[in-house]
């Protein structure tokens, strides 16, 4: 696989976390429940028998008096505050079974020695077995005293009665009859506060979310934002407007409504609106276009008239939209989701002529996307201006990459400069992202400082991918891969326009069994038709030298065969270079993914050009092989060997 530096590994999309639950209504939730289950236990223990005595019965004093008196009862406690007696005792026997006079002998049987006892109840032998056995288990019981006077008296007539008095407190019974009470009440003010939380929820919708920050000491500044100058020059005056609106409007002259920064993703478009307001200490309002939409009709306009209210009641201010082309796109007769974004759009249209001429609110937008928008959106009086904000150019990525590196340590050996010419086409944030991923680097490596080395192996992770070492390689795989990549190293060799090799490798990285890199050591603003022939040829020498060594094709040129036939599209659709279409662009300037074909038979020929700019840079490809066959064998056989070849190696082999 061919790989540059400036290619890109695809970003996919993560999903939103979802919203975390409200950590207070939870522990309320949680306390109640965990006082309720209490309540319920401890109710559920009073109410159980002790011992493994699962029965209780309700006596009447009449039925307690004369279980007493016949020596059924073994335990009494008397609650005082109730009027209550609790225990245990053997029910009295039916008819049939044993009697008083029965059970009375048993009890005589066990104090003469003739019996014995297992737990609280008498086990008779002998001659008493049979009528003892007839008395049942034993059970729990609980009685309403009348008599209470007699009570006592009665209890100290029965001596071998375990008896207790319990003097009970007030607040044990209030407490039993209120605790219930609480407990419900406090479940209902608990989900009735949920119902009026999702109430105001609802309620809200109609509410922007935007972002606002006043910062008498910012954390960013102008001097934080490098490698666009000219950008930086023209938010200086918005933020002189900010300043000193007095000293235009002397003149005549009105602040800008609106400025529209264009610009591809990371190359720093929300810093430079941060460092406007930061160096200007005003209100700054941010939020992003999705942040208006919503499922219910008419929210988003709602959102952005309570945007626009808040912002008139801090002015002066900035209010910030990123990806502003959520809700800026062009307008359509449809309806549902997209008739929604028609009214978003038709009220921030409404709210930014809406200004006073003396109100210095300023809407910076940021998208990646300008020909989406909507053209009322762009026209003088909204956007007045449009500041376009490219990949920097290498002074500016060393300057980025001096600014990202202040709270690293970096070796004295580390050359930004050098680090700048590797990195052509990369980003701001690219750029941070690889000092960042060579921090972490040299912390594996246990290293001191960061080093060149841990640069170096940065790039290669953030544009390839990650080094599979463990994965294991068929010989018959490895000799495929030394080739196809040898050949793309050798056919770029022999091209003019193509850039110098930097490294080649079949160790696997990321989803590609090898690559080829290039140095790009030169920032490239046109690339003429010759420049992007050879890119073809150099694309398609993997394919020929698999066929021509191997006599056979793989896989391993797809991503290869796909970059090929995007260039030779674009070389004849958008570029003109066809010299059987003509120099006509047939891209919809309204829909980019799209192309406008002339005639009925455009398409048929589009694909006839292609497929005729594809054949003729294999064929080259194909030559080229042929006729340094000894080099193109010699690079594979030290690959098959080392795994890697350097710059220094790579050409050591053609200077022979």
């Amino acid at each position: 696989m061919a790989q540059t530096p400036n290619q890109k590994k695809p970003n996919h999309g993560k999903s939103p976390l979802p919203k975390q639950p409200n950590r207070s209504n939870i522990v309320t939730l949680v306390v109640f429940l965990a006082v309720g289950i209490f309540f319920a236990v401890m109710m559920t223990r009073s109410m159980t028998a002790t011992n493994g005595v699962t029965q209780t019965d309700e006596l009447v004093t009449s039925e307690f008096t004369q279980a007493v008196e016949q020596g059924r009862v073994n335990t009494a406690v008397y609650d005082t505050g109730s009027y209550t007696i609790t225990g245990t005792y053997y029910p009295a026997a039916t008819a049939g079974e044993a009697t008083t006079d029965a059970f009375n002998t048993a009890f005589n049987a066990l104090n003469s020695g003739m019996a014995s006892t297992t737990g609280a109840r008498p086990t008779i032998v002998q001659t008493q077995e049979l009528a003892a056995s007839k008395l049942g288990s034993e059970h729990n019981y609980t009685c309403t005293w009348v008599g209470s006077d007699s009570l006592g008296q009665l209890m100290a007539a029965h001596p071998t009665i375990q008896y207790s008095v319990r003097l009970a407190s007030p607040w044990g019974s209030i407490l039993a009859s209120i605790l219930p009470i609480l407990i419900i009440a406090g479940l209902l003010l608990f989900f009735f506060s949920q119902m009026n939380k999702a109430n105001n929820s609802q309620m809200s919708f109609g509410k922007a979310k935007a972002k606002k920050s006043v910062e008498e000491h910012p954390d960013v500044h102008f001097s934080d934002v490098a490698g666009v100058d000219e950008a930086v020059e023209e938010m200086q005056e918005i933020k002189d407007f900010l300043e000193n609106p007095a000293k235009y409007q002397s003149l005549g002259a009105k602040i800008p409504r609106g400025c529209l920064l264009v610009g591809p993703p990371g190359t720093g478009k929300t810093l430079l609106a941060r460092a406007v307001a930061g160096e200007a200490g005003v209100p700054f309002f941010s939020l992003s276009g999705s942040d208006f939409v919503e499922m219910f009709v008419g929210v988003g306009a709602s959102r952005v008239r309570d945007l626009f209210k808040q912002a008139q009641q801090m002015a002066p201010c900035i209010v910030f939209i990123d990806e502003i082309d959520a809700i800026g796109a062009r307008r359509t007769n449809a309806s549902g989701a997209e008739s929604e974004n028609n009214q978003t759009l038709n009220q921030l249209l409404v709210e930014m002529d809406g200004f006073d001429s003396d109100e210095t609110i300023i809407v910076l937008a940021a998208t990646n996307r300008p020909e989406m928008l909507d053209k009322a959106l762009l026209r003088p009086g909204r956007f007045d201006r449009q500041i376009i904000i490219n990949s920097p150019d290498q002074k500016g990525r060393e300057e980025i990459l001096k600014i990202h590196s202040k709270d690293k340590k970096i070796d004295e050996n580390v050359d930004f400069k050098d680090i700048a010419e590797d990195t052509a086409g990369f980003t701001g944030a690219e750029l941070a992202n690889i000092l960042n991923e060579a921090a972490i680097i040299a912390t594996i490596n246990k290293h001191d400082s960061i080093t060149r080395a841990d640069i170096e192996e940065a790039i290669k992770k953030v544009t390839v991918g990650l080094e599979k070492h463990s994965r294991v390689v068929s010989e018959k795989d490895k000799k495929l891969t030394a080739y196809h990549e040898a050949g793309h190293a050798v056919v770029s060799r022999y091209l003019e326009t193509q850039n110098d090799i930097k490294e080649v490798s079949i160790i696997p990285r990321g989803v590609a069994g090898g690559y080829t890199m290039y140095k790009s050591n030169e920032d490239k603003y046109y690339i003429s038709k010759t420049e992007m022939e050879e890119k073809l040829i150099a694309l398609l020498g993997g394919r020929a030298a698999e066929k021509l060594v191997l006599d056979d094709i793989s896989t391993g040129a797809s991503n290869d065969l796909e970059v090929a036939t995007n260039i030779a599209r674009d070389m004849i659709t958008v570029y003109g270079m066809s010299d059987t279409i003509g120099p006509i662009s047939l891209k919809d300037s309204e829909n980019p993914n799209q192309m406008i074909l002339y005639g009925e038979k455009m398409q048929d020929a589009i694909g006839a050009e292609i497929k005729i700019l594809i054949d003729t840079a294999y064929r080259n490809a194909q030559k080229l092989l042929i006729e340094h066959r000894d080099k193109l064998d010699a690079v594979a056989n030290v690959l098959l060997e080392k795994e890697k070849i350097t710059e220094k190696e790579f050409y050591e082999i053609f200077n022979d």
